[in-house]
């Protein structure tokens, strides 16, 4: 039966299928023809969370009690853990019945917010580069997007005085995301404080997202640490990095309660609560030690090391100093793009590799490599790319 007369809303013509859904189908099609293709791309943990979370969640999904509809604001034990979580690894004071938001994954959260804040025509201030879901969610809730520059040359940083030199007056929101996602520059309290004096001044609601604070990362930081944050600012988090646990969509948004009650009006209307057993494993895995993360992190350490040989192989340059899941790297200038060096590698030696491009414009001259798999993946993929480049182009 055709449907052609029944057409899709206009909104859908502002927004793109995401980058690596596509891929992913692609990376598949070419496995299904026999073809060995190495990953390389999305920042997916491949490790599982401790065995004190699996335990936690079927304790609690054993109890036929805990199987109904939730609260649309989470248990209170995992408001509590978020809170203490926050308290003891970022020194922010959240209150856990008021400034916390439990999410379905915190890319839940950057729509809930767009469609909480934005009226028709507002701008927005995106970094390039910087994560598509920005661009996507305000386009879908009608507002307009306005991109900053993040250079390798100002060290991936807002500069908010060639800001202040432009219009601001239709701005609403601006993200920002540090430690930051692809480049992994991390950020200070002197810079968060730079931030969010300049949106204060300029009354425009900033919002950092913050899922890698702690991969590769010895001082998590919050924008919370900033004075005078809360007035404007909200924080979105998630258990998908720091604890391996990104299928099970648990993230949060954090504010002051008039920010909070605006989302909450948002999110009541389109989910009916998380899975009890989920929030309370969730719970269970704030709890974790210290060592839990030293020990996560070594892991990605060692990772570091052989995806920098592959930069190495490859030719780019890049910052020893990163935090995240990934290593970002700027491409040998006989590369036309980092689109001709990871189709390259994809189609002549079945490792794919991200290009920088898919995050904006300045991310044209750089690839980005994932963490997210095993050693012997990584050294399988760095002995694919020993042979030069021009030759795989050739």
């Amino acid at each position: 039966m055709s449907s052609s007369k029944i057409n899709p809303a206009s909104r859908l013509s502002l927004v793109q299928e995401y980058y690596f859904s596509g891929k992913l189908k692609e990376i598949a099609e070419m496995r299904q023809k026999g073809l060995d293709v190495i990953n390389l791309g999305i920042g997916s943990p491949d490790l599982p969370p401790s065995s004190s979370v699996i335990d936690t969640l079927y304790k609690n999904a054993s109890n036929p009690s805990n199987h109904g509809y939730q609260s649309y604001n989470g248990i209170p034990a995992l408001r509590n853990a978020l809170a203490r979580w926050y308290k003891t690894y970022f020194h922010a004071d959240l209150d856990p019945s008021a400034e916390i938001l439990p999410l379905i994954g915190s890319k839940e959260g950057i729509m809930h917010i767009s469609m909480a804040f934005l009226d028709p025509g507002d701008e927005v201030l995106i970094p390039n580069p910087g994560y598509p879901a920005y661009e996507a969610a305000t386009k879908l809730a009608g507002g307009k997007v306005r991109y900053y520059d993040l250079t390798e040359e100002n060290g991936w940083l807002p500069e908010t005085g060639v800001l202040e030199k432009t219009d601001l007056s239709r701005v609403k929101i601006m993200w920002i995301n540090y430690p930051n996602m692809p480049t992994g520059r991390k950020a200070s309290l002197e810079i968060f404080r730079n931030i969010v004096a300049f949106a204060r001044r300029h009354s425009i609601l900033l919002i950092n997202d913050n899922p890698y604070s702690f991969i590769l990362n010895d001082s998590p930081l919050s924008i919370f640490s900033a004075e005078g944050s809360k007035e404007i600012a909200l924080e979105l988090n998630s258990l998908s990095k720091s604890h391996n646990m990104a299928g099970w969509r648990i993230g949060m948004v954090g504010g002051n309660p008039a920010f909070i009650n605006a989302i909450m009006k948002v999110k009541s209307n389109m989910d009916s609560g998380m899975f009890q057993p989920l929030q309370a494993a969730a719970a269970e895995a704030l709890e974790a030690p210290e060592e839990w993360y030293r020990q996560l992190n070594e892991v990605y350490l060692r990772r570091r090391v052989i995806a920098g040989e592959i930069m190495d192989a490859l030719s780019c340059t890049f910052a020893r100093d990163q935090a995240g899941l990934f290593l970002w790297g700027r491409i040998p200038e006989y590369c036309t793009d980092a689109a001709e060096m990871t189709d390259a590698l994809l189609y002549n030696r079945y490792v794919f590799i991200t290009p920088g491009l898919i995050f904006g414009s300045n991310g044209n001259r750089y690839i980005r490599i994932s963490l997210c798999a095993p050693e012997d993946v990584l050294k399988a993929a760095l002995d694919r790319v020993k042979i030069p480049l021009q030759k795989i182009n050739n």
